[in-house]
């Protein structure tokens, strides 16, 4: 069965998730499913390209908004005897690099935001005679955020400042999975689901106008709770030839329950979220591994999410995608190394200033896996 996953090993080190417009983790199980010991390490760069311009006036045009980032991963999987194995996870479940450019006459010039996240994930599988196997962990994650925006305001104000930061908070959840296996045919399905993650951050709010009972510019202390939304993921692959695999998944996640809203933002804007997302989103992939030798394999695959439509955030104004990519790995003895790009076309729309098309995002990762 190794040499089938080989093959499906390399488009994982493409890229980042980019679904919801903050998610850079699909939350991928397939590392309980490797052999033996195995300790793998992943790290990707993505370039996005995502501006629009003003509904006002659309000779103004707002600039890329969303800077590059890297996203890194480690993964190890044992196995404690015959039934029983584990994996834990580090990875970053969601992030924003967003930046849009001075000087562009757009009404966001120069606002920024940023959100932070890692997190901790333990699971233990136990399998069954006859390819059953159940699964079941625990997800740990901190996050943060700051947001610095020009907001603006109807005459007499004009534009105002306003400023947002975070904690760095911990909040808990978890995942249970069953998958199906058949050896003779590399073949493999499974299904997990993530629980909400809940997170209550303390905030502080600035304004550059008065917040009775607060100076202008003078530090607002809050408090408000947004949720890392729940989800399903479906993954299989199945041997369609030999040394040829075929594999795939849908990704299911409520992107609805996901909001953004400080106290001070919520009440200047007239009740307006910094992120929010209408509906949920499906995410669908498909690709094809091939074992050139018994060193050498590689991979493409497509993936597409559909637009959920509605007002985009101004922080997130991306909406559905779809993707393709190439990979390929080479095995050293107990060494991989797995190296990919990926090629994203962004969705866009409406946002309350601006409209958004024509975004795009290219992504270069590498892995490297130790068994032993």
């Amino acid at each position: 069965m190794r040499k089938y996953l080989l093959t499906s090993v390399a488009i994982l080190a493409a890229g980042p998730a980019l679904a919801g417009g903050v998610e850079r983790s699909n939350q991928s199980m397939a590392i309980l499913f490797e052999q033996g010991n195995y300790l793998e390490f992943g790290a990707s760069y993505t370039r996005p390209r995502v501006s629009g311009e003003a509904q006002a006036n659309p000779s103004i045009s707002t600039g890329n908004m969303s800077e590059d980032f890297w996203a890194l991963d480690l993964r190890f999987r044992g196995q404690i005897n015959d039934q029983l194995s584990y994996a834990i996870i580090i990875d970053e479940p969601i992030g924003a690099n967003v930046a849009y450019p001075d000087g562009t006459g757009y009404d966001l010039e120069g606002s920024t935001g940023t959100i932070e996240s890692r997190a901790l994930t333990g699971v233990l599988r136990y399998a069954f005679d006859g390819g059953v196997s159940v699964y079941g962990g625990l997800r740990a994650v901190r996050t943060r955020g700051e947001v610095d925006l020009t907001v603006p305001l109807p005459p007499p104000f004009g534009p105002q400042n306003y400023t947002m930061s975070t904690n760095t908070d911990t909040a808990y959840g978890y995942l249970l999975g069953v998958a199906y296996e058949v050896p003779e045919i590399a073949g493999r399905v499974s299904l997990t689901y993530n629980s909400r993650i809940t997170h209550d951050f303390d905030s502080t709010e600035t304004f550059t106008l008065p917040i009775p009972p607060y100076l202008p510019g003078e530090d607002i202390p809050g408090e408000f709770s947004t949720s890392i939304p729940e989800s399903l993921h479906l993954e299989f692959q199945t041997g369609v030839a030999e040394d040829t695999l075929l594999f795939g998944g849908v990704r299911w996640v409520r992107w609805s329950k996901f909001d953004i809203s400080p106290t001070i933002y919520s009440q200047i804007t007239g009740g307006n979220s910094l992120v929010d997302y209408d509906k949920p989103t499906t995410t669908y992939t498909i690709g094809v591994g091939r074992r050139f030798t018994e060193q050498l394999s590689g991979s493409a695959s497509i993936s597409h999410e559909r637009s959920g439509g509605g007002q985009l955030g101004n922080l997130g104004p991306t909406d559905g995608f779809t993707s393709v990519g190439l990979g390929a790995s080479y095995t050293i003895d107990n060494i991989t190394l797995s190296g990919g790009v990926q090629y994203r076309w962004i969705g866009g729309g409406d946002t309350q200033f601006g409209s958004f098309s024509g975004n795009s995002a290219t992504s270069a990762g590498l892995r490297v896996g130790v068994r032993f």
